[in-house]
């Protein structure tokens, strides 16, 4: 089992790989790229397509295993999910596709490495700001070298920045979050990747979202975790699952935190 140091150097070539391809295969075509519908009625452009294609060109040179990627068909991303128990890559090309498309500058490459279908490296690249934010599981998680959190976490629930996606969540909890929030301010910036880090970064101190696919959470889960932050599905059991299944998740940037915020969706939700 490769030590803390060594797991660090992987995840640092990881981050080398994903920054390249950011930079080759998505920012060129910023503000240039328009958006087409897949079947299930959520979009890509030709950047989430090369972005994909390179990276899993690139990645099993890093470590082996199946390339399992948002733009892939169900049934391939289901082959790469049984194949990959003793190791696979998670790619999600553009997250926050919507934002890239429409020149809003937050969107990120994520790619996580997953070992027996729990995350082991991740990095969550965003090439407008050029944060990257990455994780090797038992060997903390940075932001351009920098650990997190970055700053503490709120104290108390009443003192939070939320970070909330009212897209499915359910009508019940939406609407007390709407008449009664229970935090500070709330905020959403439309990439699920970069929610999950500004978590960990401490720039969120809450998060919910009613529904996020097995790309959007695999990468953002470790480094949040390894920055010691707090989460799981929305229904309170444990987040990661196959990748045909759309989760809710709640998180906090602390473990207390966490607990009061789950506990007051517990009782509203």
């Amino acid at each position: 089992m490769p030590n803390a140091r060594q797991r660090l150097s992987r995840v640092r070539a990881l981050e080398s790989i994903v920054r390249d391809v950011a930079r080759e295969a998505v920012l060129p075509r910023y503000l240039r790229s328009s958006r087409s519908r897949k079947a299930d009625g959520s979009f890509f452009t030709e950047a989430d397509v090369d972005s994909q294609r390179r990276l899993a060109a690139a990645l099993p040179t890093l470590l082996p295993g199946p390339v399992l990627g948002e733009e892939m068909s169900a049934d391939e991303q289901a082959a790469s999910w049984r194949a990959g128990r003793r190791g696979m890559w998670c790619i999600d090309p553009i997250d926050g596709t919507t934002n890239f498309a429409n020149g809003i500058p937050f969107f990120a490459v994520s790619v996580a490495y997953l070992v027996d279908h729990q995350p082991y490296l991740g990095v969550v690249y965003n090439p407008i700001t050029d944060e990257s934010f990455y994780a090797a599981k038992g060997a903390g998680a940075y932001l351009n070298g920098t650990p997190l959190p970055l700053r503490p976490a709120a104290p108390r629930l009443s003192a939070a920045v939320g970070g909330v996606d009212f897209k499915r969540v359910h009508d019940r909890l939406a609407e007390q979050l709407a008449i009664a929030p229970p935090y500070y301010s709330q905020r959403n910036f439309g990439s699920s990747a970069l929610e999950w880090c500004f978590v960990a970064a401490g720039r969120l101190d809450v998060y919910l979202h009613g529904g996020q696919m097995l790309w959007d959470y695999a990468a953002g889960e470790l480094i949040l975790a390894e920055s010691g932050g707090a989460y799981c599905a929305l229904d309170g059991e444990s987040l990661l699952t196959e990748p045909s299944s759309k989760r809710g998740v709640i998180a906090a940037a602390s473990p207390a935190l966490f607990a009061e915020w789950r506990d007051w969706i517990k009782v509203h939700g």
